[in-house]
């Protein structure tokens, strides 16, 4: 067997899967500290992004399971951290806007974030960090373009970081 074979370092999906395996423990101790879970910290950080999404959509995103997308936004209603709201066109619609609690929130979350972004990152000089992130922005667009805004999507297409 050739060490390509047997070296999961040669492999993409192996390397990806345990850098989100790390970063995803991190972030979730991190977040532990502020009483949300990673689901609940997309959710807050969707609703900020696009107020009057819905928790489908925020599922479809992220990539978590519309149950569990559920259940995080379930939990941060019944902590006033969002709203719901009838959508306006559509009675199977709900949409979610953030409340001013959860907006300190996921302030505070998105500081978590990036401090955690920034440890992960040390190790890569400025220009490949750039380098890194438009690559990740490329390769994402192509797998799950509904997790990117449109402006992202047109940044990953056209190789810019």
């Amino acid at each position: 067997m050739s060490r390509t074979h047997a070296d999961p370092s040669t492999r993409m999906g192996y390397l990806a899967w345990q850098m989100v395996h790390v970063m995803g423990t991190r972030l979730e101790r991190a977040l532990r500290s502020l009483d949300l879970t990673a689901a609940q910290h997309n959710a807050l950080q969707h609703v900020v992004w696009t107020p009057g999404i819905s928790a489908a959509e925020i599922a479809r995103r992220t990539g978590i399971t519309p149950q569990s997308m559920g259940a995080a936004v379930n939990a941060l209603v019944s902590r006033g951290l969002l709203a719901r709201h009838d959508h306006p066109s559509s009675r199977r619609t709900v949409q979610l806007t953030i409340t001013d609690r959860g907006a300190k929130l996921a302030d505070r979350a998105r500081e978590v974030v990036e401090r955690l972004d920034g440890e992960a990152l040390v190790v890569l000089a400025p220009a490949e960090r750039a380098v890194f992130h438009s690559l990740l922005l490329r390769v994402l667009a192509e797998l799950n373009p509904d997790a990117l805004p449109s402006s992202d999507l047109r940044r990953a297409g056209s190789g810019a970081a």
